[in-house]
């Protein structure tokens, strides 16, 4: 009896400390009655993403500081991240529906790079960005214009996974992806960035102008000059365009210090 009196008086200290409590905060009265039962909604299941192992000096949810990594270091780094995108499973219809990821083609401290859309059919077949139609006007562009190899830039998409039927990445996709996006600008650090389309203009300057009002001049992402142009895609579909794309590349080629193509030197 006298461990249950001495319980009941611990409830009723307690309950005359909340009552104080509330008195201070205002409250002039409680209701009399049963307790509201409510019941808590559950909580949405989590997707289940396996996490690739870190680096070392790289924190868990936090982007390694890479200005003092070689550039050995952050190839590595790019693997790690290439390996943690194959079992990214965000995207429900995405994940379900691909062949492969397709993560990125170059190197790191490539001085260009070129940021697209989203995988296509032969992207996803081959697991490497821009390999297709558009692609291989793209290594023309790169060739021709720049008077670059494709392998001295680099190059990757707004999604890591190809969207069925080649449509328009999603809203919910590209934010999805973007985590993958800024670590492999932050590996890469390149100099230049070119934007290639709409999409890739829209989720990189978190903009809604069109191409043909963001282009002929330079903009910036995290401090690195960023320039957009038409989508290969599109110029396959409206060749007059690429006439716009040489502008924008003579004003690239300007900005890097380099002669335009059959400039003088």
């Amino acid at each position: 009896m006298a461990e249950d009196g001495a319980e009941t008086d611990g409830i009723r200290s307690q309950l005359l400390a909340h009552l104080a409590r509330l008195h201070a905060a205002g409250v002039e009265w409680v209701p009399d009655g049963p307790p509201l039962e409510v019941a808590a909604a559950p909580a949405p299941a989590a997707p289940v993403v396996a996490q690739a192992p870190l680096l070392p000096g790289m924190e868990e949810g936090i982007a390694p500081a890479v200005s003092g990594l070689s550039l050995d270091e952050r190839r590595q780094a790019l693997q790690v991240l290439a390996e943690e995108v194959k079992r990214c499973t965000l995207c429900a219809e995405l994940c379900s529906t691909r062949t492969q990821t397709v993560f990125g083609d170059g190197t790191p401290g490539a001085e260009i790079c070129f940021v697209g859309e989203a995988p296509g059919a032969d992207e996803d077949a081959q697991g490497v960005p821009f390999v297709g139609a558009a692609g291989q006007l793209l290594n023309k562009i790169i060739e021709g214009g720049l008077r670059m190899k494709r392998s001295e830039v680099y190059i990757c998409n707004i999604l890591r996974c190809r969207p069925p039927g080649n449509r328009t990445p999603l809203p919910y996709e590209a934010a999805n992806c973007r985590p993958f996006l800024e670590r492999t600008l932050e590996l890469v650090q390149p100099k230049y960035i070119c934007a290639l389309g709409a999409c890739a203009a829209t989720n990189l300057l978190q903009t809604t102008l069109s191409v043909g009002k963001l282009r002929g001049r330079f903009h910036n992402y995290k401090g690195i000059p960023v320039l957009v142009t038409y989508h290969p895609a599109y110029l396959l579909r409206n060749p007059d365009a690429k006439r716009f794309v040489w502008d924008d590349l003579k004003l690239l080629l300007q900005r890097m210090g380099r002669p335009a193509p059959g400039a003088k030197r």
